[in-house]
């Protein structure tokens, strides 16, 4: 199975705190899963291959459909307008309702699908708090209308931190469908990010990093 995604030599180290030196990983199509305990740099390698901090060494590549090889280090507009990556903690999104927010994300994202966007509101429970500003939402219903920005994106690459964190149990079920009718996609793939892999999610790989 060819590799949507590849890192190659990956380096990067916060001063006196060495994170990742030639680190190589294939991520397929599908949903895989970053896995380690707390400092084990899993939001920063989230940010690494987002283009949101940048690389010491190496490079990272995609491959989206039509489109060929598109290089992190060669051409960073085009990578990061293929790859859906959102601080949750990201201030910048207090004062917009949700639909600011996917209006952003559709100015982002060239394939941005508008016509997911009532679904996904209602299937995540998201319809009740459309009239609210995100610093008004709940940390779960904030970390939603991300989610639903991220299902829509049309992007080849989601990275997602923690999608699971303050969830409800309804809306954790909802998300792992999300993820499973993702997962059928044949050439996009899905980072999670977390502690431990999750359950009841066939991963297409799994990457440890202690």
């Amino acid at each position: 199975m060819s590799a949507v995604m590849q890192v190659e030599g990956l380096s990067f180290s916060y001063p006196g705190c060495p994170l990742f030196a030639q680190w190589r990983a294939s991520v397929p199509a599908g949903v895989s899963c970053i896995a380690g305990g707390d400092g084990a740099g899993k939001t920063t390698l989230l940010r690494l291959l987002a283009g949101d901090l940048a690389l010491q060494g190496g490079d990272v590549c995609i491959s989206p459909p039509e489109a060929g090889s598109i290089s992190l280090s060669k051409d960073r507009a085009s990578y990061v307008r293929e790859v859906f990556w959102v601080d949750p903690r990201d201030p910048a999104f207090d004062q917009l309702l949700p639909s600011e927010v996917f209006d952003q994300m559709a100015l982002r994202y060239p394939l941005f699908n508008r016509r997911l966007m009532g679904p996904l509101m209602e299937g995540l429970f998201l319809t009740e708090h459309a009239h609210k500003k995100l610093f008004m939402l709940s940390t779960g219903s904030r970390r939603k209308v991300l989610l639903a920005a991220a299902f829509a994106s049309g992007a080849t690459v989601l990275l997602l931190d923690s999608p699971f964190a303050a969830l409800d149990k309804p809306s954790i079920r909802v998300v792992k469908e999300c993820l499973n009718d993702f997962a059928e996609l044949p050439d996009k793939a899905c980072v999670v990010a977390d502690y431990e892999a999750p359950d009841g999610i066939a991963l297409a790989a799994s990457f440890d990093l202690g």
